[in-house]
């Protein structure tokens, strides 16, 4: 295939999964929204327990994102059994680990007061998270599903069922939080309620068709049939995959911790500043999950050549993304900010300034995170998650919180500088994981698997 066909191929698997990305972050957007509108107290809290919630996930995720370079490679190499195997195997990880999940979330208050939040966002993120965390169990099979699906190149049903559940979830958001067509006023406890449901009828959709589409499959039957080589296939490269997640995920909740030590507001702005930045972030996700099943089939077939031309591909379409969202961040972040915020709304001109200032350092790391989400995917493709794991974990830890810190707090330059500690990691992280790529994972003419 030429690099056009190459192109070509990823944009067909890979729009639909943007498209579900942006709007299954819409959903959330949505909820912030509407909690900024209701207050920015609960607004605050959102945006810490959201992030809590988030890091939670994303360890367990680890197991469905495991699934689809998995069954790529399985379906590529005609191995349809194990395709099944490792699907089911994963729902089974992720059940047990929505248990792990509500056990960490339960009493969220005690963990918010000790990381040093105001007792008033503190109590609003527990009762937010008290509800969110049974969201938990069906979140974490839809992500097995998603992956199971986009592997076997059905990615136009993702995109419609999460298109729905924009529509469901803001007039359901809208009703619980503010109280309308005769239901309670529930504040940010109705954003939570609605969040919940919504997963439910997600996952119910996703679950019906894929046993209608692919009966052959027959995926959910005998479902309670345990496989323990499978099971310890999907684990050994699921658990690192989740930890890639952790290690960044919660790099950007600890920037909201500090964040909150500089105050309420600045909180708030930075909230705003990472819903845009994450909904810009999308598409990387969706064309990474492509690039993913792309190079798992590469790598299934052992050929080193077509990988070598997916993965350049994948850098090209996600680069000329990037300079589109550096252009909107840098001409127009004001009108970008002011939806996130009530028009009545006493601290609007703090917050807005701020939050126009963190647009700016937003743009200063869209290649970086570009580069460091295509370099994961792809390794992910030829199943070496490790080594990865271990690279990322030194550049957002041991390099980009470091920065954060020493950027905002010693160095004095506030929000600014904590967004400048954050380019930072990111830019550690694309710089090692190209090199872990193109120096030795993109060599798969052996065939040996790496973990």
């Amino acid at each position: 295939m030429t690099y056009t066909q190459h192109a070509s191929a990823l944009l067909a698997l890979g729009l639909p999964l943007v498209g579900s990305a942006v709007a299954g972050f819409l959903i959330h957007m949505t909820d912030t929204i509407l909690l900024g509108w209701y207050d920015v107290i609960s607004l605050a809290a959102a945006t810490i327990a959201t992030s809590f919630w988030f890091i939670t996930f994303i360890v367990g995720a680890g197991f469905g994102n495991a699934v689809a370079p998995m069954v790529a490679g399985a379906v590529a190499a005609g191995d349809l059994t194990r395709a099944r195997r490792v699907t089911r195997m994963a729902l089974w990880l992720s059940l047990a680990y929505g248990f792990v999940a509500v056990a960490i979330l339960w009493n969220a208050e005690a963990i918010f007061l000790a990381i040093g939040q105001t007792p008033d966002v503190a109590a609003e993120g527990q009762r937010f998270l008290r509800i969110a965390v049974w969201g938990m169990f069906p979140a974490l099979a839809v992500n097995v599903l998603r992956n199971y699906l986009s592997a076997q190149h059905l990615t136009s049903v993702q995109l419609w069922v999460t298109v729905a559940a924009i529509f469901a979830n803001a007039g359901l958001a809208y009703a619980l939080i503010f109280g309308h067509f005769g239901l309670p006023e529930l504040g940010i406890r109705g954003a939570a309620i609605g969040s919940v449901i919504i997963q439910s009828l997600t996952l119910l959709a996703l679950a019906i068709y894929a046993d209608w589409r692919l009966p052959e499959a027959a995926l959910f039957q005998r479902i309670w049939r345990s496989d323990n080589e499978a099971l310890r296939d999907v684990f050994r490269l699921g658990l690192p995959i989740g930890l890639t997640s952790l290690a960044e995920s919660s790099l950007f909740t600890a920037s909201a911790v500090m964040m909150g030590w500089i105050g309420e507001y600045p909180l708030a702005a930075h909230g705003i500043a990472l819903q845009l930045t994450a909904l810009m972030f999308m598409f990387h996700v969706g064309m990474s999950q492509a690039a993913t099943v792309r190079a798992g089939g590469a790598y299934g077939r052992r050929d080193e050549d077509e990988l070598k031309r997916i993965a350049k591909t994948a850098l090209a379409v996600s680069f000329s993304f990037g300079f589109f969202a550096v252009l909107l961040f840098v001409l127009a972040p004001e009108p970008l900010v002011v939806l996130f915020l009530d028009p009545e709304e006493p601290a609007r001109d703090i917050i807005v300034p701020l939050g126009v200032t963190l647009m700016f350092m937003a743009a200063l790391f869209q290649f970086v995170d570009a580069a460091q989400i295509v370099a994961l995917s792809l390794l992910r493709g030829v199943q070496d998650t490790t080594v990865p794991m271990w690279l990322a974990i030194i550049s957002y830890w041991v390099i980009g919180f470091p920065a954060s810190y020493l950027f905002a707090f010693t160095f004095g330059f506030g929000p600014a500088g904590l967004w400048l500690g954050l380019t930072t990691g990111l830019g550690c992280a694309a710089g090692l994981l190209m090199w872990r790529f193109w120096g030795r994972s993109v060599r798969i003419g052996q065939g040996s698997v790496v973990v």
